[in-house]
């Protein structure tokens, strides 16, 4: 069966979190959570409203600072160790140009989407321009590609103003943002919350290709693969792409293994949780 309430072992943490704690108004949302998130891995982040996923992905990227503990992440924008592996870093103890730095190699896709007034070429353009120095130029040829990627036409959409898209063409220009900075690191909140079975279905394969291909920074440093992040309800999201699953309840994790164990579980926190996520998923906005 799948461990409950420790940490499944991974080599070349990608991301590590130690003994996090985080209370808000004296009341504890995070309550020692240590979970290594490996090179390479897809893992979902499951759990009831109010059970901390959200805030525990605020301190992967360095958005919340814990009251105690401490978050490592792999910063792939320094020379590698001495063992030709990029040094982990404590995210809370870096200035806002170091972490800049590293955020160059992540990507986050919003649960609402998030997309700015304006163009796809906009939304697109805004991080690369301003994280990378890029021109317009430069970023062209990029968010045409991500484009491609998530299925869309560039010709037809990258000069659309968002207010013309559909709420699936949202969700992939959503993705397609995230794409254009070539992450190692992507974390999706509630990727396919509020859409409709057959839209979930394209965006669960959309998350699999993601995962599967390289990120650009692999042709040039050995071993490098893309590590996915997904907090989510859907279960099947959980089918379709198998991921190690964590589970979080009353701020600790309560599970962590592979989805076929998940789903077997009799824990008596599991049982309940599997029979509300299909509601859960139904809902836009928690």
């Amino acid at each position: 069966m799948g461990r409950t309430g420790t940490s499944a072992p991974a080599n070349r943490p990608e991301v590590l979190i130690q003994s996090v704690h985080k209370a808000f108004g004296g009341k504890p949302v995070l309550s020692g959570i240590d979970l290594s998130i490996g090179r390479g891995e897809l893992v979902a982040i499951v759990g009831g409203s109010g059970c901390g996923k959200t805030v525990l992905l605020k301190h992967m990227t360095g958005y919340f600072t814990p009251d105690s503990g401490r978050v490592l992440v792999a910063d792939h924008g320094s020379e590698p160790d001495a063992n030709g592996e990029p040094p982990l870093r404590n995210i809370n103890e870096l200035s806002e140009g170091e972490l800049d730095r590293i955020r160059e190699h992540w990507a986050v896709v919003f649960q609402r989407n998030a997309l700015l007034t304006g163009t796809v070429f906009h939304n697109l353009a805004m991080m690369p321009r301003e994280l990378k120095g890029l021109t317009d130029e430069e970023i062209t040829p990029r968010a045409k590609k991500a484009l491609l990627d998530v299925g869309l036409d560039p010709e037809l959409v990258l000069h659309r103003d968002r207010e013309a898209l559909s709420g699936g063409m949202a969700k992939r220009v959503a993705i397609a943002r995230a794409l254009v900075m070539d992450p190692v690191l992507i974390v999706y909140d509630e990727p396919t919350s509020g859409l409709d079975p057959e839209m979930c279905v394209q965006i669960h394969e959309l998350i699999r290709s993601t995962h599967e291909a390289q990120p650009a920074l692999a042709g040039s440093r050995a071993g490098v693969v893309r590590t996915s992040v997904v907090v989510t309800h859907d279960t099947g999201l959980l089918h379709r792409l198998m991921p190690r699953v964590v589970m979080l309840s009353a701020g600790k994790v309560r599970f962590d293994g592979s989805y076929s164990e998940f789903i077997a579980s009799d824990d008596e926190h599991i049982r309940p949780y599997l029979g509300e996520m299909a509601i859960l998923q139904g809902r836009r906005h928690e």
